[in-house]
């Protein structure tokens, strides 16, 4: 199999799909900075609900009027439900200060239900 060796370029990214700031120059290091090529750079949060919500996820249910209210402030991306733990990827970055103001804000008055807390956990989406 041939094989050609590259006369140009690196293996730093080469779209800037959350900066306007353009490609990153090679002498940049880009440790600790996830790269996100499908798309724009995400918060991650993870809730946790005072009870299952398993059987809370269909239409106009708990989980789907959770999104809706975190949708009056940011855009949700990705999100995974597993028993009381609900994890939520959102755009844009910064739209939501802190894991405080992202719980008031998901925090919605439902008959027996309820978000008892909330982390930022980074670049994780995940119910551990």
């Amino acid at each position: 199999m041939a094989y050609i060796i590259p006369v140009n370029g690196d293996a730093q990214p080469v779209f800037a799909t959350d900066t306007a700031n353009g490609a990153i120059p090679p002498s940049t290091s880009t440790a600790a900075t996830p790269v996100n090529l499908m798309g724009p750079d995400l918060d991650f949060f993870h809730a946790v609900a005072n009870t299952s919500v398993a059987t809370q996820q269909g239409v106009q249910g708990y989980v789907a009027n959770v999104i809706q209210a975190i949708q009056q402030t940011s855009t949700v991306a990705i999100y995974q439900v597993d028993g009381t733990s609900l994890s939520f990827a959102v755009y844009p970055r910064g739209a939501f200060a802190n894991a405080a103001v992202f719980l008031a804000a998901a925090n919605i008055t439902y008959t027996g239900y309820q978000l008892s807390s909330a982390t930022n956990i980074g670049f994780k989406l995940s119910a551990s």
